[in-house]
């Protein structure tokens, strides 16, 4: 079988610095906030070419500060992509806020910029955008968007780690770029983390508050905050791996364009455009008859992942949300997407081999 992804395989290059890592860790006796998470914190920053970082919990925990910090008025609403994973609306609706789906495009997944001016009105106060499977949205038109309406920008930046945008990394065009560092993510660690990426100097004082209790001196609390931290041993194992990424993004980028070259047309394969610079943590094509390709892939040896199966207006948590609400285009994809293999230990021949097999469905 070849499998759609191995953490332990994706990980074996980098066993040994982790162990001297976790033996470091270990013996410092220092286990929260201490010098790994600012190591890292510092190199991350300096890597997304981004003013500050600020290492978290999660993802999603980078996504809901994000939005405590600015302290909005209950029930205001945020734009978000309608087709997004369910992280991205549940940190709007964890900070009582209200989620306000707009339609992406389709051949490139990320939120349509020409649709998002028509979702906002006098209750709208920010737009969450998601860098989708590695590529970055329009930024340079979201931008004007936020500008114009004096808007907060928030990026979803879970699976964009290196990815960018006329020469600008992601993370770096709102007011907050959120980072994920789950396992499979393109820079991940060996557990939960995430991280924050912003440029205002007050924005990162809130932020590192409302991460530890809204806390700045031990035991004095000058906002209702969160405990979330990013983990000591994490941050080691990042800062080994953050050296790698762009060796990772090249080498999936590398298996991408064995994907673009090959595979037959029956496919609709990611969109690749002179802007952008895409690190495809996902490598999502879309067929109408996507669940009976699913299955020839798995009886031909081949794993695939459906990114994503439901979209978030049809989820159950979430239906008396958008009760009454169509997304034709974020159903076209949700209902014909899949993830083929493209993880940092697959090689070339693994992928050749796909796109043998797939070209004869």
């Amino acid at each position: 079988m070849l499998e759609f992804e191995n953490l332990k395989k994706t990980n074996e290059p980098f066993l040994p610095e982790y162990q001297n890592a976790f033996d470091t860790a270990l013996k410092s006796g220092w286990y929260i906030l201490g010098n790994q998470v600012q190591e890292f914190e510092t190199q991350f920053a300096s890597y997304c070419d981004s003013r500050h970082c600020i290492g978290v919990a999660n993802g999603l925990d980078a996504l809901t500060i994000a939005l405590k910090a600015f302290d909005f008025t209950p029930r205001k609403e945020v734009i978000v992509p309608a087709n997004t994973y369910i992280a991205t609306i549940l940190s709007i609706l964890n900070c009582n806020l209200t989620p306000v789906l707009v339609e992406p495009e389709i051949h490139t997944y990320n939120i349509d910029p020409t649709r998002i001016e028509e979702a906002i009105t006098a209750n709208t106060v920010a737009i969450m955008v998601v860098h989708l499977y590695g590529k970055c949205c329009a930024m340079a038109q979201i931008q004007t968007i936020a500008s114009k309406h004096n808007l907060r920008l928030i990026e979803d930046c879970a699976q964009a780690h290196g990815a960018a945008y006329r020469g600008k990394k992601a993370g770096t065009f709102g007011d907050f770029g959120a980072f994920s560092f789950y396992p499979t993510k393109n820079l991940g660690a060996l557990g939960d983390g995430g991280c924050l990426t912003c440029s205002a100097d007050e924005l990162n004082n809130i932020v590192r508050k409302l991460r530890n209790y809204g806390s700045e001196k031990k035991y004095f609390n000058d906002l209702v905050g969160m405990n979330s931290r990013l983990d000591e041993l994490q941050a080691a194992f990042l800062s080994i791996k953050l050296k790698k990424l762009d060796v990772i993004n090249g080498h999936k980028r590398r298996l991408a364009s064995l994907y673009h070259q090959n595979l037959k047309k029956d496919f609709v394969l990611p969109d690749i455009q002179s802007d952008f610079f895409d690190v495809f943590h996902i490598f999502a094509i879309r067929h109408p008859k996507r669940d009976g390709l699913k299955k020839y892939l798995l009886d031909n040896g081949v794993d695939t992942e459906i990114h994503y199966p439901v979209p978030p207006h049809k989820q159950k948590a979430l239906q008396h949300i958008f009760e009454g609400q169509h997304f034709p285009i974020s159903e076209e994809i949700h209902s014909t997407v899949l993830s083929l293999p493209i993880s940092s230990f697959h090689t070339e021949t693994d992928i050749e081999q796909v796109i043998e097999i797939l070209n004869k469905f």
